[in-house]
């Protein structure tokens, strides 16, 4: 299992590029995001999924470890392949997957070739959860593979979240809520603007 490739890049093209490791040249599959990244000739360390069938052996390539869990994340909803999963990454960002899946924003997953609207629904549907406790477990520690990155899940974000589950609230329906809280709020919003916009969409937690 080959997991992280370093040396020079040779050839970009479409979807793909060649890195040579002293003297091979290994064949990756990319998202246009990471593409964008690489310059022939100059060197590069690409992050590598390895996905092996009985008719071929695909290497994918990531620009970093966030890129790779997305791609991982999002091959695990049905229907999605890693040409599907690349085509999500190559129009949006980790940041933009976040908040488009806690916002259940059909539309935003649906710009990707290849993704049509029930597919789109059942992205947004499936990975709402998986997304809002990633979000919580940000708040307590902070790994290079976590789909959601800092500008994403910042401390604000995710305190808040974190909070409103204290609440009673679940995780997706608190993520949902905060996400579009700190739309509204604009950057910078601290927590407690956070929390009070989020429970004026969801309203009072019923404990009786």
């Amino acid at each position: 299992m080959i997991a992280h490739l370093k040396g020079r890049i040779e050839d970009i093209g479409d979807g793909f590029a060649v890195i040579d490791v002293n003297g091979v040249g290994y064949l990756i599959f990319c998202s246009s995001r990471t593409l964008d990244r690489f310059v022939i000739g100059e060197a590069a360390t690409v992050h590598v999924e390895t996905h092996v069938r009985e008719d071929h052996f695909h290497l994918y390539g990531f620009v970093d470890g966030g890129e790779r869990a997305w791609f991982k994340l999002l091959t695990t909803v049905q229907g999605v392949g890693a040409k599907v999963a690349l085509a999500l990454l190559s129009v949006l960002s980790g940041d933009e997957l976040t908040h488009a899946i806690a916002a259940q924003d059909k539309a935003q997953v649906g710009r990707a070739n290849g993704v049509g609207p029930k597919l789109a629904s059942r992205i947004v549907l499936e990975l709402k959860d998986k997304v809002a406790k990633m979000a919580l477990s940000s708040v307590s520690t902070t790994s290079a593979s976590t789909p959601i990155n800092s500008a994403t899940s910042s401390p604000a974000t995710s305190d808040a979240v974190s909070a409103l589950v204290n609440l009673g609230y679940s995780p997706s329906d608190a993520l949902t809520a905060v996400s579009h809280a700190a739309n509204k709020a604009g950057e910078g919003a601290d927590v407690g603007a956070l929390i009070k916009g989020a429970l004026a969409e969801l309203g009072p937690k019923d404990h009786g």
